[in-house]
């Protein structure tokens, strides 16, 4: 799955896997990933009664502080009468959620090099764990889709 950080232009930042489910109740599970072409980790949970999620599915997914292709702002609302292009008609699954913390690797003696961002999409959690040139856009407080799609392989 390619993830990408998109403040405004999409970055790549790999291929994930799913590596464990963990079921936390009977509509979540918690899926632990790793990227394939960068050194990230995500934990991420997903409503699987929506959107089910099998152990060693490949998936891409994007972050994004907006919906609309051309990087206009939105206000986080869903408009049935915008007929605008969607990043969203691209993917399977989609939720929309606040960055509610950023920790940096307290084992350096420097600056961080690697970064966790934390988002909460309405109670279901997500951290991206990686290099802090890969998720130097995130900044707490801010609001930012995430978008899936399954990868066939």
């Amino acid at each position: 799955m390619v993830c990408s950080w998109d403040p405004a232009p999409t970055q790549p930042l790999g291929a994930f896997l799913s590596l464990l489910l963990t079921l936390l109740f009977s509509t979540v599970s918690r899926l632990h990933c790793e990227s394939e072409s960068f050194k990230m980790d995500l934990i991420l949970d997903v409503n699987i009664q929506i959107y089910p999620v099998d152990l060693g599915d490949k998936f891409r997914l994007v972050i994004a502080s907006t919906l609309y292709e051309d990087g206009t702002l939105d206000d986080g609302e869903y408009n049935p009468t915008d007929d605008r292009p969607s990043r969203a008609d691209q993917f399977e699954y989609v939720m929309y959620g606040k960055v509610y913390r950023i920790e940096g690797d307290e084992t350096s003696t420097e600056a961080a090099t690697r970064l966790s961002a934390y988002v909460s999409y309405g109670g279901l959690l997500m951290r991206l764990q990686g290099d802090a040139n890969n998720l130097h856009g995130f900044e707490v407080d801010s609001r930012v889709y995430l978008l899936m799609k399954k990868l066939a392989f």
